[in-house]
């Protein structure tokens, strides 16, 4: 039992790992508390497969930074994405979540829509979500996107002035290739402190 949690705890998702444990239930268990403190912490299911920030070793020009929150365009707090990728398992994955509108209605629900597969200015006008992702049976990295109605987001603090905004979600995506191949994302969950999140290391 110790062996196959430490293979856990080393894998991330299909989408990122050797896939060797596909265990839902341990997958809950690994996910970080749901906070609200700016602890900068993420985490999520996908078909019962864990996806956590992972940093990397950083690359000429640029840095492997795991997790990171953007702003908004014209206007910075037009909408928010956060955007986390694991750099270090075998297969690597990555998801984005733009959320819309979330400084002019705050805390609530948010009902997760279509993705067009870009984001910021070429996003779409409302809150939604893509990931990328491997999938085992063709053996190939896959794109996903949420669709019409398909999740919901649930932002529990928005803190402007210490800059804080945590939440969580559950969608179901569509590859962008094979509109028949759907995935769930579920248990995810977030907490961000975008003042202190640059500052922050995801081994």
């Amino acid at each position: 039992m110790k062996t196959k949690i430490l293979s856990l705890i080393t894998c991330v998702f299909f989408a990122s790992c050797s896939n060797d444990d596909k265990i839902s239930s341990s997958c809950q268990d690994l996910l970080p508390q749901a906070t609200t403190i700016g602890a900068n912490k993420f985490g999520c299911c996908i078909n019962g497969n864990l996806l956590i920030p992972r940093d990397g070793t950083g690359t000429v020009g640029g840095s492997d930074d795991a997790a990171s929150l953007y702003g908004g365009y014209p206007n910075s707090t037009d909408y928010y994405e956060l955007d986390i990728r694991d750099f270090k398992s075998e297969r690597t994955a990555k998801i984005l979540i733009h959320m819309h509108q979330v400084h002019l209605y705050g805390i609530g629900e948010y009902i997760i829509n279509e993705s067009n597969g870009y984001n910021a200015i070429d996003g779409l006008n409302h809150t939604y979500l893509h990931c990328r992702v491997f999938n085992e049976s063709t053996n190939t990295y896959q794109y996903y996107r949420s669709f019409e109605n398909s999740g919901l987001l649930k932002i529990t603090k928005y803190d402007f002035t210490n800059r804080i905004i945590s939440g969580t979600f559950t969608c179901k995506v569509k590859s962008s290739t094979n509109t028949a191949d759907i995935i769930e994302i579920k248990d995810g969950r977030f907490d961000i402190n975008w003042l202190t999140l640059p500052n922050v290391s995801f081994p």
